[in-house]
């Protein structure tokens, strides 16, 4: 990548060894980009090497923005243009863009909430659920003060309007029982909620299907119902993680079970096609993630399910990242092994209570956590996951796992610096541009109320990927 956008800078052009006899010099400019999307990038960079006139047509931003839909799918794209407003209807520059998002080095931090205004607002809690859908935040649960559990609903229309204080709206519709550490996904238009704790230390593992409605006259409505999974359900848990992998299945891993005891196993929920009933599996496979809680599960798209970090059996905190490869055949986990020791700043990298939010580009953005010393962190990492090779190039050294390097990178945080802070929850609009960020444990000033400082957050903030071109600032 390195090489092609010293290519675009450059302003010697490499000889041409294409005889214009050439049937490929020949076709026209329509075939060629047929051609030019099937190619992988680096092929795409050499090809921009041969002549001028097939630099010209790599440089294209027409062929660009196909490119990006094809690496970052054509949500994030479509999201992406209506949410930027260019003049006289200019093409973005969309091979610029795609260069900043490949060599993503910062991100900035805006304030969403302000505690002292008379909008009405969540109270500040942890181990809640932040979804982002229908173009809403929802909100739901967690725990707060006094080791109380919380049964509110809180919903937020987002819009067009990205950094203006929000203006949340309470629900009582149908909600589930109160309860933290539970876990909240989003599939398609629906929110799948599955287990928790109560504040008398109950795991739960019922199953909640969520529905947000935007309605002119009515406003915003949602209604939880209770999702019918026949006998079979995973055992009880709360501090367990969860994603999707397609429109209709859910995947949930680990979490704390009765009596504490942490657990390692995977269970898949399919989903019936008006989302009235689903049936529940476990899968069971060799070698599989050791037992954890306080992880995360992160679906990408073409990869698989990203696990990282949590907390162990042992009470030990994990840097540990296995992925979950997804095929028609079969699912299996794999681990994905890397040198803590050569990462810059990688001491910093085992956490537990963190988020791992998929952003624009396919790649993972983790955010805050906390140590084995619940030491709070307020850093920023991005897990490249395109740096993990296929299961077929792995060496027979690395038999318990696949080797990949250069998957890390921290990210500087410009503008607005929140807490730092653990057990929070965050997601990200359709764009993967701008991540939004509610609640946590974070630390306070040490009271007799207050345990060890620790106290519960109930700010809302935006998360932004630094991006700019000429013509835009996204």
């Amino acid at each position: 990548m390195t090489t092609f956008f010293m290519a675009e800078t450059s302003t010697s052009t490499t000889s041409s060894n294409i005889g214009s006899s050439s049937p490929i010099v020949k076709l026209a400019q329509d075939h060629l980009f047929t051609i030019l999307l099937l190619l992988p990038i680096d092929s795409l960079i050499s090809f921009a090497r041969t002549c001028k006139r097939f630099r010209s047509l790599t440089s294209s931003d027409t062929l660009w923005e196909s490119i990006c839909r094809r690496e970052w799918g054509s949500t994030s794209v479509d999201a992406l243009k209506s949410s930027i407003n260019t003049k006289n209807n200019q093409q973005l520059p969309w091979m610029r863009l795609y260069k900043q998002v490949s060599q993503l080095d910062s991100v900035s931090c805006h304030k969403l909430s302000d505690p002292d205004s008379e909008l009405m607002l969540p109270t500040p809690r942890a181990s809640h659920c932040l979804n982002f859908v229908s173009d809403c935040l929802v909100l739901f649960g967690g725990g707060c003060e006094g080791g109380r559990d919380l049964d509110d609903t809180w919903v937020a229309y987002i819009g067009n309007d990205f950094q203006r204080m929000l203006k949340w709206q309470k629900v009582n519709s149908g909600i589930p029982n109160g309860r933290f550490g539970h876990a909240c996904i989003v599939i398609g238009d629906y929110l799948v909620l599955f287990g928790g704790i109560n504040d008398r230390g109950i795991r739960q593992n019922d199953t909640w299907v969520g529905k947000v409605v935007l309605s002119e006259n009515l406003g915003i409505t949602l209604s939880w119902r209770l999702l019918d999974v026949r006998s079979i359900a995973p055992p009880p848990r709360g501090a367990h993680a969860a994603c999707c992998i397609d429109k209709s299945t859910m995947v949930i891993h680990g979490g704390i079970g009765l009596y504490g005891l942490r657990m390692g196993d995977t269970w898949i929920l399919e989903l019936s096609e008006n989302f009235c009933s689903g049936t529940w599996r476990e899968l069971v496979t060799h070698p599989s993630p050791p037992a954890r809680s306080g992880h995360t599960l992160t679906c990408i798209e073409g990869t698989g399910i990203v696990l990282f970090g949590g907390r162990g059996s042992g009470y030990d905190v994990l840097h540990d990242v296995w992925l979950l490869q997804v095929s028609e055949v079969e699912l299996k986990w794999i681990q994905i092994l890397y040198n803590l020791q050569d990462i810059p700043a990688g001491v910093s990298l085992p956490r537990v209570g963190h988020s791992a939010t998929l952003i624009l580009g396919g790649r993972l953005l983790i955010y805050g956590g906390e140590d084995s010393q619940r030491h709070r962190k307020d850093d920023f990492w991005v897990l490249d996951v395109s740096k993990i090779p296929s299961n077929k190039a792995q060496s027979p050294l690395n038999s318990r796992g696949l080797q990949a390097n250069n998957m890390w990178k921290m990210l500087k945080a410009k503008g607005y610096k929140p807490y730092r802070r653990s057990f929070h929850r965050a997601c990200a609009d359709h764009s993967g541009c701008r991540l939004y960020v509610f609640g946590g444990m974070v630390d306070g000033l040490l009271q007799p109320a207050e345990a060890y400082g620790l106290r519960f957050d109930g700010e809302l903030f935006l998360v932004k990927l630094e991006l700019e071109t000429d013509i835009v600032r996204c």
